[in-house]
């Protein structure tokens, strides 16, 4: 290991936490730190890439009433639903089309219509997919969410979406969580919490999704609704039952979004070499495609106002 390798590291990160430094910046200084030196600290980059991303997402609760996370669960929840559905027809096509191990083509195919890592991992007991299925699908949608983060805002403005058709579409057609929220806090503040809002509650149906499928391969498994998605909401209720308290609740989100910015650089510091090599060619083309589509169908829909 390049004796550079853990200075550097700390730099980065030191740089990141400057009030500047956007999220696609951090990531971007992620992604090529990841790409260029061998990670001194790969366990301790992951752990704390999950823990910062999920205590940003509920300090964003803090900023949002509860009566705004309803609406807009309330007002995403058929196009939710349609999209998903969607989603796991075209994906298992492709899959099919492209002879992609079926494991392998069923977790790509959760993690685009949900929520990226946390349904393929909540989703790989419930199917007995082997490790191997669960690494090259992970892998497949980890690289796809670095580049939706710096080209999602970019054809965003290219549309002239308005913030809440941009947080919708980003909320709807980004896998993961933490792609979702960057790409939207670079796009503006409505944007984010109106994407952080939509895909929280796409991840809700990791568990109904997780229960049907337990249910098809008779693995008697069960797959939990993430606890920082509970905490959200429990966020979003306190904010609303104590209004005086707003400057406070507007303080953590400040700081909230300043966490993403640094746990985007987490998510960047662990895309390396050797994980890009664990996905195979056909595994990246059914990514990629089934992403292209229901980003594009999505991006229509939310341009001409159907949803």
């Amino acid at each position: 290991m390049n004796p550079l390798a853990k200075p550097v590291y700390l730099l980065a990160i030191g740089i990141c936490l400057l009030p500047m430094v956007s999220a696609p910046v951090a990531l971007a200084i992620g992604i090529i730190y990841g790409l260029t030196w061998q990670h001194p600290w790969p366990q301790i980059n992951a752990e704390a890439s999950r823990k910062l991303l999920q205590t940003a997402v509920v300090g964003l609760g803090f900023g949002v009433p509860l009566i705004e996370v309803w609406q807009v669960g309330k007002g995403s929840f058929f196009s939710t639903l349609a999209g998903i559905l969607i989603t796991l027809a075209i994906g298992s096509l492709l899959g099919r089309w492209l002879k992609v191990p079926h494991g392998t083509s069923l977790l790509v195919s959760c993690g685009t219509a949900i929520c990226g890592g946390s349904a393929i991992a909540a989703m790989s007991p419930v199917i007995k997919a082997e490790n191997d299925e669960s690494a090259v699908a992970l892998a497949t949608v980890f690289t796809l969410n670095a580049v939706a983060l710096l080209v999602f805002p970019l054809v965003g403005h290219l549309f002239h979406l308005e913030q809440h058709q941009f947080g919708t579409w980003a909320g709807m057609a980004i896998h993961d969580t933490s792609s979702v929220v960057g790409a939207a806090a670079s796009y503006g503040i409505e944007a984010l919490e109106t994407a952080t809002t939509v895909k929280l509650t796409r991840a809700l149906w990791i568990a109904p999704l997780a229960l049907i499928a337990g249910m098809l391969t008779n693995s008697g498994q069960r797959a939990k609704i993430p606890l920082f998605i509970v905490l959200f909401i429990a966020a979003a209720a306190v904010h609303s039952a104590l209004p005086r308290w707003e400057p406070a609740w507007h303080s953590v989100a400040t700081v909230a979004r300043h966490a993403l910015v640094l746990s985007l650089f987490f998510v960047g510091a662990g895309l390396n070499r050797n994980l890009l090599k664990k996905v195979g060619a056909r595994t990246l083309t059914q990514g990629v495609t089934l992403w292209l589509i229901i980003s594009t169908l999505t991006l229509a829909a939310v341009h001409y106002r159907l949803i």
